[in-house]
């Protein structure tokens, strides 16, 4: 076994949510650009810090978020990205991308006075994730990735073309929502009908792309979806995807070894229809000490029983690297 590689038992008995929990301390801090960004700490204030990255990109944070930490144990920073949840403008794309959003998380860090931290991330969160430490490598004591994607064309590809085969109704449902002349470019399209200023157009056009991805998302599909409200999801998602996550190919790949000599784990839904597996092998194979954990009875939704499961023993195990 790898010195940095932590050992992870999947059938181990403890791993439910810790109880809920309120924010000992909030803001809302002005990052420049016209953006200001809600934060907020939980927790122990004294003890090593975790930062939670939200999915989306867009969809923002939410109070069950906190609960993958012991709050004994971590200081817990989670915030909402740019034009997400409770930061400002809501659903705004102006000075939106990824490298925006790594220079928030390093002024966020700074503000709050934290020296070095735990990168915790899911799905869009799990790239930014890796981006942020090849940014910043030594600010991080390891990393927690769920659901994991990385930007590539394939990845872009398979989620506007081809996800759609496992849940046929619910890709008929999104290209109905364009007229029938718009359907040879569905990504376009809904892009332009997203950035209209017209609620008539960017609304119905926001409530089906949220629709699709919130249906594709679980083992099991329900009715209920894990993000927040559709506009910001659905127009920065489209935002980020038409300027392939503002992002060079193979970003990741190429920089990993300014971040392989850290410990990660990796949890991944064996049948995770939005972000399948392969991108989750791939990385655990270029990233020496990493550890991939397969829950082999879940999609893609941090809160399916397994998923949960598996990240709160993850972020347990990762007390053993951080000071």
């Amino acid at each position: 076994m790898a010195e940095n590689q932590i050992p992870f038992d999947a059938n181990a008995g403890e791993g439910e949510l810790y109880p809920a929990i309120e924010p000992r301390n909030n803001g809302n801090l002005n990052v420049g650009d016209g953006h200001t960004v809600y934060w907020e700490e939980c927790g122990n204030l004294d003890g090593p810090a975790v930062v939670f990255l939200h999915g989306g990109p867009g969809a923002g944070c939410a109070p069950t978020h906190r609960r993958f930490f012991d709050p004994k144990h971590w200081r817990i920073v989670l915030f909402d990205q740019r034009g997400c949840g409770r930061s400002r403008p809501s659903a705004g794309i102006e000075a939106n991308t990824t490298h925006h959003i790594i220079q928030d998380i390093e002024t966020i860090r700074e503000h709050l006075g934290i020296n070095n931290w735990l990168v915790f991330g899911g799905s869009w969160g799990s790239l930014l994730a890796v981006a942020y430490g090849i940014a910043h490598t030594d600010r991080c004591t390891g990393f927690v990735i769920r659901g994991i994607f990385l930007g590539e064309q394939e990845e872009l590809r398979w989620f506007v073309d081809d996800m759609g085969r496992f849940f046929p109704d619910a890709k008929r449902a999104l290209t109905d929502a364009l007229p029938q002349h718009e359907r040879n470019d569905i990504m376009g399209n809904f892009h332009k009908r997203l950035i209209d200023p017209d609620p008539a157009v960017h609304g119905p056009a926001a409530d089906a792309w949220s629709s699709y991805e919130s249906a594709c998302a679980r083992l099991n599909p329900s009715s209920g979806g894990d993000t927040g409200g559709s506009l910001p999801l659905a127009r920065i998602e489209a935002h980020y995807f038409v300027n392939d996550m503002f992002l060079p190919p193979r970003y990741v790949f190429d920089n990993i070894d300014q971040v392989s000599h850290l410990p990660c784990i990796l949890v991944q839904g064996r049948y995770d229809v939005i972000c399948p597996p392969w991108t989750a092998d791939n990385l655990a194979r270029a990233w020496p000490g990493s550890q991939l954990v397969i829950v082999n009875d879940a999609g893609h939704s941090a809160f399916e029983p397994g998923i949960r499961k598996a990240l709160v023993q993850a972020t347990d195990r990762m007390r053993k690297v951080s000071r």
